[in-house]
């Protein structure tokens, strides 16, 4: 390597932008093409800094826009380079087209999403409304709820997306300036550590290897479009669960850091449990043990994957849970929430009988606070004890005005 390395404390005080920036340098890509947008700005900057300062050896491409930027990760990436970038809401939202053709292409991309509200109003504040905006584009995608998640997750999603055998793009995403901007202790690796757990980028079908010419996104009609949508969904349901378990247990191992696909938090005995993403999981956490001191056996579970969305870990994570609540930071605009539709899916087939409820909270950035959990989980306990659900089926937890409630 060409460039200099950059000595480390083994515990830096990152943020989550931070983080990310760093896990760019380590693994040393080729080309960023960036335009910047709030709260995920830091991370390109970031990167650009370590490129000026001699840390890396690329290229970083600034743009007119996130359509523009994505487009440039998708011919860097086709021409077989190491490809990165980061976006938010509606950078986010302009770059949906190019969203598809990354994954069409089965181009291994790295995208830092940094989760914020999509407007109108306008608002820079975190949910998960681009997180959800995205789940339908073919991509991987990972969630962090701290720093140094959004760190190890980075390692990972380069190890699984450059995989021969998955060849997709990756998300990883984190909380907006919950995660984004809250600066606390990450334990570091060193940069022959972070390299040599991502590897070497080898291009598969790259445009410019002359002795091989390849065309790249190519016209289908009805003849063949078929074929490549249900082969790339083929490769992400079947494919993509197995090399993110493996990435992990390479991860631990080097590391002693463990992840799963499904976190369980106090799931063994639990009666009642709240599944959700990104910072509210660790909030979650800490209120299912204080509902333990007063007699209710509360769980966590958190998705550390969202696509492809993992039902069997997701099933066996549930099992034994009489009440279970979903929480979407995100609008859902006229249908259940996306995560209670998820688990309603994962779960009818099965012996579970689970009483289901949704809730619908902290959009643009609204405060989940321990209160709040404490009255779901009661609601979720009076639910086991009266052998049916309470209350509507969705509700918003948080909302100023008169209570909102459906289904």
């Amino acid at each position: 390597m060409a460039f200099d390395k950059m000595e480390l404390r083994d515990v830096e005080v990152w943020d989550g932008n931070f983080a990310a920036a760093q896990a760019m340098r380590q693994v040393q890509i080729d080309v960023v093409a960036a335009y910047p947008i709030t709260p995920s700005t830091p991370i390109v900057e970031g990167y650009a800094k370590f490129l000026a300062d001699g840390y890396v050896e690329g290229e970083f491409v600034m743009v007119e826009s996130e359509h523009a930027a994505m487009s440039g990760c998708i011919g860097a990436s086709a021409a077989g380079g190491r490809v990165a970038t980061a976006t938010s809401s509606q950078g986010f939202a302009l770059m949906v087209e190019t969203l598809y053709q990354a994954s069409g292409m089965r181009l291994p991309i790295i995208l830092n999403v940094v989760n914020r509200a999509l407007a109108a109003p306008l608002n820079v504040n975190g949910d998960h409304s681009d997180m959800y905006l995205g789940r339908d584009s073919g991509w991987i995608q990972l969630d962090a709820y701290s720093p140094q998640e959004a760190y190890d997750l980075n390692f990972i999603a380069f190890r699984v997306a450059e995989d021969h055998d998955v060849r997709l793009p990756c998300m990883v995403h984190q909380d907006g300036f919950m995660t984004s901007h809250t600066a606390q202790g990450v334990n570091t690796l060193t940069d022959d550590q972070a390299y040599g757990f991502v590897g070497d980028f080898k291009p598969m079908n790259d445009m410019l290897d002359f002795d091989h010419p390849v065309t790249h996104g190519v016209q289908t009609e009805e003849d063949w479009h078929f074929e490549h949508k249900a082969r790339q969904h083929n490769d992400l349901m079947t494919k993509v669960l197995p090399k993110v378990q493996a990435a992990f247990d390479d991860f631990e191992a080097l590391t002693g850091r463990k992840y799963n696909i499904v976190e369980s938090y106090d799931m063994d005995d639990a009666d009642v449990a709240v599944i959700c993403m990104g910072t509210s999981v660790e909030t979650a956490r800490e209120v299912a043990k204080e509902m333990r001191t007063q007699g209710i056996k509360a769980g966590v579970v958190g998705l550390r994957v969202f696509r492809p969305f993992p039902f069997e870990q997701i099933k066996e994570a549930l099992k034994g849970a009489k009440a279970i609540a979903t929480l979407d930071r995100s609008s859902p605009n006229g249908a259940p929430g996306a995560l209670f539709n998820e688990i309603a899916g994962t779960l009818y087939n099965t012996e579970s009988r689970a009483l289901l409820s949704g809730y619908v909270y902290g959009l643009g950035g609204r405060d989940l606070t321990k209160q709040h959990l404490v009255d779901l989980y009661t609601e979720l306990q009076a639910n086991v004890d009266a052998g049916k659900v309470t209350t509507p089926l969705q509700q918003f937890i948080g909302v100023r005005g008169p209570k909102l409630a459906f289904l």
